[in-house]
């Protein structure tokens, strides 16, 4: 491999520093605010808290940390973990600067000393640049073997690949190669990996190859490093097998030595790098205001699918399946309601239920229904309403796009399943608004290139496919839901990122709700905007919606003025609201439709018998049973008005309404029921909690805390102990002395005035060192001033599990 020389742009040589002998030492050697950035970029080592920095280094090289901080790395420092998975261990600045440029790629070579110092800051990578040191447990992941490739292509070294191989057949290699033979299979492999990292003795043995042996390993150049052969090889074949270019690893595969790669690939660890993140560009721009303007109307849209979602729900919501979640035909009815997708309809009851305003009732037969924080958010503003909305999706790790896939074990995903939450969820999403973000307002960019930035960032997680559909889904998501306007960040989705309330930024830009309709004289009303709450209710009721947009249509049917009057409005009462709330004359055909309707609604009366029909006009009756769509209904007549049935009362109103009769309902005692349902309410319910993505992001107050124990038990367990003796233990561990031995021992050094290193195990059983100057021993406490702590503290004696005197002048 060729030996290229040192950068320019490479971080200072350690050289005339005593380089650390460990992670450890190297740990203890940074400053706090050092090793308060490590506990922030790698929370998980702060669950607990360590004792002292030794635990900290071994926390951070077991086998779940470095995997977790792995994830975590872009894509050329991960590249650059890898190369020094590859690269003698420890590993000089300049052998890995050629690993990764080739001494030609000026991009890579001017990117590494940032990526080192990532390594460094993240305790993957210890030690001075001369002599650099990937984590045991980094190199064990990354360095490749035949279970588990590297991603470099690369494989086993001389000297792994001829483990177990017979003395004879290495001598036999060595010598086909034109070697000298050795005393010993030791001494063959590094003759021969000294040959194979020679750049002109390889030439010179390249030279003498077939030009099949060049194409087939040309084949292996680049990985995977293993081919099969047959028992019989063809003499390409067996000419590199021969010298040892090609290694047998089993009885049907060889591999190429990575000594023999790289000089192939002229030193490159990988065949491409990617030192430069891609960039995210604007593709098209927009006025910042159309963006505004088109992410408003989205926003208004997004409101009323909500409402008209979860008020379809408040009277007989859908069921919750055993399993948990939403079925597929309920899914299918409220897509249909929605007038949408079901993928759609499942993205708003997602939405709806992350808000806290929908959830399970709890009862013994289980459905959805709306919460009560429903009531309170329908009285909020329309632009608060929204900001609810967006912070309960931005934050949320409940996943949309999964419903209808299928999990490990093939069952399907449904909505409002406990199978959605996707950790990495809320992380995409506020990435993916931050890049749109960085650009202008008023530009968007092109979707591919958000990926590619993504994949970039979290190459190892992007493996799993799972990072890039999250942010194809926030993509569209954040369009319909208003974040966005024609791909643009909107100035309301800008101020949800930058954790300010949005709702001043959109208010402006929605329209005021009014309080008028215009009735037409085809039985329909227009609502020219949003209506005001107690006319859209009204008018919810009394007719059907027929389109939507920026004016909504409303048209009357008999079947809408029925609900109207079973839902207690009478005639009149339905005339004087059409007058009051139209800003055109009642049409004739409404008004005819109204009191026609009215006629008729509650001329016929049906009651519990099981039920049965009552009507003052029997011959009305008698014209109903013989009707042979009443057959399944079960009527007979009891008196001349009135007919038993042995349906339902709820069938039975359905079954005449069906054959184009208006009856109501009527109570025991005669009267006509109002039919309208109680809005069904479950019990206060708090919106699902967020699945975290492993430990939460520590604050200052906690990372101050954290550093300060950690440098107090470190200062405790390095402490000097004036010849410790047998009593003190193994260093590093607590120290053991008598009871009496203790007490005279602290008592001493309160006269004194020294300090003194003890042992204590605290009221919870956690054992730590300290280093204290006791002033005062009595009534079973030592008290005195805690170095370790910076403070005065009490003892119980009883506690102390040994003492030791500290070597002079050591504080």
């Amino acid at each position: 491999m060729p030996e290229p020389s040192t950068a320019a742009g490479a971080p200072e040589s350690g050289t005339g520093a005593t380089s650390p002998r460990s992670l450890a030492e190297a740990l203890r050697a940074r400053d706090d605010a050092a090793l308060s950035a490590l506990l922030h970029a790698r929370p998980d080592l702060l669950n607990p808290v360590p004792g002292d920095v030794t635990q900290l280094a071994t926390r951070a090289g077991t086998r779940a940390s470095v995997v977790r901080a792995l994830e975590r790395l872009d894509r050329f420092t991960l590249q650059t973990a890898e190369a020094l998975a590859v690269a003698p261990d420890p590993c000089p600045y300049p052998v890995l600067e050629g690993l990764l440029t080739g001494g030609e790629d000026e991009r890579a070579r001017a990117a590494l000393p940032r990526a080192v110092a990532t390594l460094r800051d993240q305790a993957l990578v210890w030690g001075d640049e001369d002599r650099l040191r990937l984590v045991r447990t980094a190199r064990e992941l990354l360095a490749p073997s035949a279970q588990r490739p590297s991603p470099t292509g690369l494989g086993p070294t001389v000297a792994e690949a001829t483990a177990g191989m017979s003395p004879t057949r290495v001598q036999e290699i060595v010598a086909a190669a034109g070697l000298p033979g050795t005393h010993d299979p030791v001494s063959a492999v590094s003759a021969l990996t000294a040959l194979f990292t020679d750049p002109q003795r390889m030439s010179a043995l390249l030279d003498e190859a077939p030009a099949e042996a060049h194409q087939v390993l040309g084949r292996l150049v680049w990985g995977p490093p293993y081919g099969e052969v047959t028992p019989n090889p063809a003499p390409p074949v067996r000419w590199l097998r021969d010298r040892g270019l090609l290694l047998p690893a089993t009885a049907r595969t060889v591999v190429l030595p990575r000594e023999v790669a790289l000089h192939l690939r002229g030193g490159l660890a990988h065949r491409d790098t990617s030192p430069v993140a891609p960039p995210v560009t604007v593709h098209r721009e927009h006025r910042p205001q159309l963006v505004d303007a088109n992410a408003a109307g989205q926003a208004l849209a997004a409101l009323a699918t909500v409402e008209e979602l979860v008020k379809s729900w408040e009277h007989t919501g859908p069921p919750v399946l055993r399993a948990g979640g939403l079925s597929v035909r309920d899914l299918k009815r409220a897509a249909a309601g929605l007038d949408t997708t079901e993928a759609s309809a499942a993205f708003w009851i997602e939405l709806a239920y992350a808000a806290g305003l929908l959830a399970s009732d709890g009862e013994a037969d289980e459905r959805y229904a709306p919460t009560p924080a429903f009531d309170d958010w329908r009285e909020l503003p329309p632009a608060e309403r929204w900001s609810v909305l967006a912070a309960a999706w931005l934050s949320a790790t409940r996943t949309a796009g999964l419903v209808g896939e299928q999990d490990a074990k093939g069952r399907t995903l449904s909505a409002l399943g406990p199978e959605l939450d996707r950790s990495a969820a809320p992380e995409v999403r506020r990435r993916v608004l931050e890049l749109l973000a960085d650009l202008p307002e008023g530009g968007s960019p092109d979707a591919e290139a958000v990926l590619a930035r993504l994949a970039w960032e979290r190459p190892v997680r992007t493996a799993s496919d799972l990072r890039a559909r999250l942010a194809g889904w926030t993509l569209t998501e954040a369009e319909v839901l208003g974040v966005t306007g024609r791909g643009a960040l909107s100035g309301p989705g800008r101020a949800l990122l930058e954790h300010r309330d949005p709702a001043p930024l959109l208010a402006p830009l929605l329209p005021e709700p009014v309080d008028h309709v215009l009735l037409q004289a085809d039985l329909t009303a227009v609502a020219p905007g949003p209506l005001r709450r107690p006319l859209g209710d009204t008018l919810a009721v009394l007719a059907d919606v027929e389109s939507k947009g920026g004016a909504t249509v409303y048209r009357f049917t008999p079947g809408s003025v029925r609900r109207a009057l079973d839902a207690g409005h009478a005639a009149a009462d339905l005339h004087a609201f059409l007058k009051e709330h139209s800003r055109t004359p009642v049409p004739q055909p409404l008004a005819y439709l109204i009191d026609d309707v009215a006629r008729r609604h509650g001329h016929l009366r049906v009651g519990a018998a099981s039920s049965y029909v009552r009507c003052d006009d029997d011959a009305m009756l008698g014209e109903i049973l013989a009707d042979k769509r009443s057959a399944g209904l079960g009527l007979r007549r009891l008196a001349p008005t009135v007919l038993a049935a042995r349906a339902e009362p709820t069938a039975l109103l359905e079954g005449l309404r069906a054959m184009g009769y208006a009856p109501a309902a009527e109570s025991g005692t005669g009267d006509v029921l109002v039919a309208r349902a109680d809005a069904h309410r479950t019990p206060a319910r708090s919106a699902p909690v967020p699945v975290p993505d492993g430990p939460p992001v520590p604050d200052a107050t906690l990372l101050g805390a954290a550093v300060r124990a950690i440098r107090a038990g470190d200062l405790a367990a390095t402490a000097v102990r004036k010849d410790p003796g047998p009593a003190a233990g193994v260093p590093g561990e607590l120290p053991r002395t008598s009871a009496a031995e203790t007490l005279a021992t602290v008592q001493a050094a309160a006269l004194t005035g020294s300090a003194v290193w003890i042992g204590y195990v605290n009221a919870d059983g956690a054992a730590s060192q300290r280093v204290i100057a006791p002033v005062r021993v009595e009534g079973g406490f030592v008290t005195g001033y805690d170095h370790t702590a910076d403070e005065v503290r009490t003892y119980a004696l009883h506690r102390v599990t040994g003492v030791a005197e500290l070597a002079e002048d050591h504080l």
